[in-house]
């Protein structure tokens, strides 16, 4: 018979190499690129506008449009995403309409962004005449994201212990001064959290811009929302599989430069969010 001891080793050797298997791959991905396009990373690769078809220049309005697009999201989703799960988490009751509601917002998270990509280029691009622009992505990514940041933030919301809301509501708070001056402050590293994995998935993803936003081809940056402009993820897609002859060191630089990107999101939230826990009192 395994002594407990035994089973403990046993069970923790397996947590070790499950870790392993899923961190490798990621550690050599993450290297391999940086290995091939850290040669195309130069001052003016990243400030230049593309020339020669794309196969000489810069990916500046690529970065520029990334920039825009995440920021059009965040802008979008943020607040009906956290407004959203107020509402789920402090408002709405036990019932079924409520539990209906949380299951479609699982639901909807799992819908393939290429679908997103339709909805928005029927409603948005043609249906509300907004055209191929930087505000039809920017509502189509945030759409995409709300069902994130709703989960996430309500499983946040919900985390907070329930004698904070007792304690503030017995010295006379009102149930929206309990929330925005104790619940929202505790949960907010939680908050921070599902807001930047929804962000992190927009800037990243390829088919929704391509119906909405995304151009080919532009040596100039946009003007205003109702442009089209170039974006990372979807340059990346353009130059490996669309333009003959690409160098692949340029493919692997402007990788690189998207990976980039989406990790300094991460290192932002993570800053703000280890701020934040610091300030918990529980």
């Amino acid at each position: 018979m395994i002594s407990r001891q035994l089973s403990e080793r046993i069970a923790f050797g397996l947590i070790i190499v499950a870790a392993a298997i899923v961190i490798l791959p990621i550690f050599f991905i993450i290297g391999y690129v940086v290995v091939q396009g850290l040669g195309a990373i130069s001052w003016t690769f990243l400030t230049e506008m593309p020339r020669e078809g794309m196969r000489a220049g810069g990916v500046m309005p690529a970065i520029v449009g990334t920039l825009l697009l995440t920021l059009g999201t965040a802008i979008v989703a943020v607040p009906i995403g956290l407004g959203g799960a107020i509402y789920l988490s402090e408002y709405a009751g036990d019932n079924a309409t409520t539990r209906a509601i949380r299951i479609a917002i699982i639901n909807l998270a799992g819908i393939p962004s290429v679908v997103y990509g339709l909805f928005g280029l029927g409603l948005f691009v043609i249906f509300l005449n907004f055209g191929t622009s930087i505000l039809a992505g920017s509502l189509t990514l945030g759409i995409m994201t709300l069902p994130v940041i709703i989960s996430t933030a309500e499983e946040a919301l919900r985390a907070v212990p329930q004698s904070f809301r007792l304690v503030s509501t017995s010295l006379g708070g009102t149930r929206w001064q309990t929330i925005q001056r104790v619940v929202l402050p505790q949960a907010l590293p939680g908050i921070i959290t599902g807001i930047i994995l929804g962000v992190e998935r927009a800037a990243g993803e390829t088919a929704p811009i391509l119906f909405t936003a995304a151009a080919f081809f532009l040596p100039r940056l946009p003007a205003s929302i109702f442009d089209q402009t170039m974006a990372l993820p979807y340059h990346l897609y353009v130059i490996s599989t669309q333009v003959p002859g690409m160098p692949i060191q340029i493919q692997y630089g402007t990788a690189l430069v998207l990976l980039v990107f989406v990790l300094s999101l991460n290192l932002v939230a993570t800053l703000i969010r280890r701020h934040y826990r610091k300030q918990r009192v529980w």
